[in-house]
């Protein structure tokens, strides 16, 4: 049984590592070095920062799949020239890697001081589309994104908010139709692996790195779930935000600016947005589930703030993707879904509240 083993920091209680940690530590030169926790996020990673060395120690003892993929995709987009934290130590037995440490000035907080938010998401789609235009973008052993996982990834809608919206529901009867209609609708999108998918690229794991040029000015963080998909899926992360509104005109203005960048002639760029706005539904659906599964399974709440957004992304995509079929089964099954599920936001945030 390992014993933890407590170390300075620079404010706060004492940051706490087991053994493994601390051996890491030593054997690369941070003995005893002052240790600052981070906030946590929905998963279950730790990063301590090391403020005298420029560096984040990253821990993921639940994850040792992630962990080597977070390793292996860091190391392949910086040979890209794009910009990961760069790896200086990893330990792949214990889940410990000495990264670089860039800050905290993440594109969400330089929006909130008033960065031009047209001139940060337009560094983003650029370094998207250098990722989609190198002949190795997707040279890198990782998952593909296929039939089964697109399916699989819907359950979660099925699982979580349609029962608690309709307790009545039968359940399986409900999951059954439902996949069955996104199956038909999904067909354009299986076999398509051309791209290296980071799947959380948005504004909190984007920076602006002073100092560097082009696109590798864009920071790329959280990316260790990454697949081999569709290239749109990316776009509909940084431009579909579950938890931010772009300003007016911005979404089209930056899908026209990939576009330009990709398409090779009129036909393609119909091609993609209409996967962009398939992929859009298909996403939406998803987090629905997983904002309401957040909230009744592990405690989380606060993601219930941006329910009613994410309904209403939902409800848009749906009829930018003519998905008819798949609209009219909810409205059937569902009756009044979105007002009712903001509703059901309100309510289990309500009652999850400290006391």
């Amino acid at each position: 049984m390992s014993v933890a083993v407590p170390l300075s920091t620079t404010s706060g209680p004492a940051v706490r590592l087991d053994p493994p940690g601390v051996t890491f530590l030593a054997r690369h030169g941070q003995a005893g070095v002052p240790l600052m926790a981070l906030p946590g996020d929905a998963s279950a990673r730790r990063y301590y920062r090391l403020p005298q060395a420029g560096l984040l120690l990253m821990e993921d003892r639940t994850d040792p799949e992630g962990f080597a993929s977070y390793i292996r995709v860091a190391r392949h987009l910086n040979g890209l020239g794009l910009s990961a934290p760069r790896v200086e130590a990893a330990d792949p037995v214990h889940c410990l890697a000495l990264i670089e440490d860039w800050g905290d000035a993440t594109y969400a907080r330089r929006l909130r001081a008033g960065r031009s938010e047209a001139e940060l998401y337009a560094l983003a789609i650029d370094a998207l589309a250098h990722l989609h235009q190198s002949p190795e973008g997707a040279a890198v052993s990782q998952p593909f994104y296929d039939r089964d996982v697109w399916l699989t990834e819907l359950t979660v809608f099925c699982d979580w908010f349609a029962p608690a919206l309709a307790p009545e529901l039968d359940r399986a009867a409900f999951t059954r139709r439902f996949l069955e209609l996104w199956d038909t609708a999904l067909a354009p999108l299986y076999g398509r692996q051309e791209a290296l998918v980071l799947r959380d690229f948005h504004v909190d794991n984007l920076m602006e790195l002073d100092g560097r040029e082009g696109v590798a000015r864009c920071g790329l963080l959280d990316f260790q779930d990454a697949v081999r998909g569709p290239r749109e899926y990316d776009l509909v992360s940084l431009l579909q935000d579950a938890r931010r509104d772009l300003a007016p005109g911005l979404e089209a203005a930056m899908l026209d600016r990939y576009i330009g960048a990709l398409a090779g002639d009129e036909a393609e760029a119909r091609a993609i947005r209409a996967r962009y706005h398939l992929m859009g539904a298909q996403r939406h659906a998803r987090i629905v589930g997983v904002f309401v599964r957040l909230c009744q399974r592990d405690g989380k709440a606060h993601y219930l703030t941006w329910l009613p957004r994410v309904l209403g992304q939902l409800d848009a995509a749906l009829a930018a993707a003519n998905l008819t079929s798949i609209a009219d089964f909810l409205a059937e099954a569902l009756p009044d879904w979105r007002a009712r599920g903001e509703a059901l936001a309100s309510r289990l945030a309500a009652t999850r509240a400290p006391a």
